[in-house]
């Protein structure tokens, strides 16, 4: 009976090796569907993310009789408030930043460059670096940049074009997920026996639940960090402060490793400015770290996802990987999805073997 399992396991095995062989022989009759859903990823991922973030307070607006429908629109109307407003208010402070780094980039440059033959002449950092090889390969990357230019080009203006297909497409996928979410579920457990439908129904309610804790909480974590850092580089007296925060921000939603993305471009620029405000950085970064592990992430997120920290760090790397920034952005709440089917699998296929011990051991 083992080598008739193992033998059976081997043909599968087989039999899904050679699908994928011939798959991967005709790739061009998939290559619809593959741009179908490089088309759509974006607009459902970021829907999916409003969708539990908004779905708390629709919930609360119905208590009070209103439609959802209504409710939404409220919600649309008191967003696009916030952004009007943040525009006028912070808008001008982040166009000056951004004007301002433009135009000092030459100088930042040739402060860098300064800084660099300087270094260069130090005798104990010659032993360690090999300048010569640094320098060929600056110059190499730059006549390869020169070459691919146009298809750089091409890729900009395919990236606004995903970017305007994602801001007109949102609000309608959001729109729909929010007034008939509910209903998706009832339609998913329909596809189930009868017997299964109450274990389909604690996957999905695990599921969500999961993806909503994650979402929420890494949302109010990286809103806050970036809050703690941008306060920080006021403090300082950081150039850029506003840019560099709400880039920490972005990258602080990648557990572990986003801080340390966040940090490298406000360590660059303090580097230019002055050897003392690198070490007036990384004090702000260490609060901010601090009071994010010991404060902010307990109480916020908790212990809901119990997913291990080597176990994140080795997911990231692998993510990091295979799909870059996207790649590590999803790989948590992915896994975190993963687990929560297999271990519910795992119990089911545990109840039905005792179910049939017990009624083997009837007969």
């Amino acid at each position: 009976m083992p080598q008739t399992k193992l033998f059976r396991t081997l043909y599968a095995v087989i039999f899904l090796l050679l699908i994928v062989w011939l798959g991967s022989k005709v790739s061009f009759v998939f290559r619809p569907v593959v741009v179908f859903v490089q088309t759509l990823f974006f607009p459902f991922l970021i829907s999916g993310v409003l969708f539990y973030l908004f779905r708390p307070i629709v919930s609360f607006m119905s208590r009070f009789k209103i439609p959802k429908g209504i409710s939404i629109l409220l919600i649309y109307l008191v967003i696009l408030g916030l952004f009007v407003l943040l525009g006028f208010s912070v808008g001008p402070l982040l166009v000056n930043q951004f004007e301002t780094l433009i135009n000092n980039f030459p100088s930042m440059l040739e402060t860098a460059k300064i800084q660099l033959i300087e270094l260069s002449h130090n005798p104990w950092v010659n032993k360690y670096v090999d300048w010569d090889m640094i320098s060929n390969s600056v110059i190499n990357y730059v006549k390869t940049s020169y070459t691919t230019i146009g298809s750089n080009l091409a890729g900009f203006f395919g990236i606004i074009t995903n970017i305007i297909l994602v801001f007109v497409t949102v609000p309608f996928i959001l729109y729909y997920m929010l007034k008939e979410g509910e209903k998706a579920a009832p339609y998913m457990l329909r596809i189930l026996p009868t017997r299964e439908r109450e274990h389909g129904e604690s996957i999905l309610h695990d599921l969500d639940h999961a993806l909503s804790s994650y979402i929420k909480g890494q949302v109010l974590v990286a809103i806050t960090i970036g809050l703690i850092v941008f306060i920080g580089y006021l403090i300082i007296g950081m150039p850029y402060a506003l840019l560099l925060a709400i880039f920490s921000m972005f990258t602080n939603v990648i557990p572990y490793i986003g801080p340390l993305i966040g940090l490298a471009p406000a360590a660059i620029v303090a580097s230019i400015h002055s050897p003392s405000m690198i070490i007036k950085v990384l004090i702000v970064a260490v609060i901010a770290q601090q009071v994010e592990g010991n404060f902010v992430t307990p109480r916020v997120m908790g212990k809901n996802l119990n997913v291990h920290p080597l176990t994140i760090i080795l997911l990231l790397l692998v993510a990091g990987s295979l799909a870059g920034f996207l790649g590590m952005l999803l790989a948590i709440p992915t896994y975190a999805v993963c687990k929560v089917v297999v271990s519910h699998v795992y119990q089911l296929i545990k109840l039905r073997n005792q179910e049939k011990k017990v009624l083997s051991a009837e007969e």
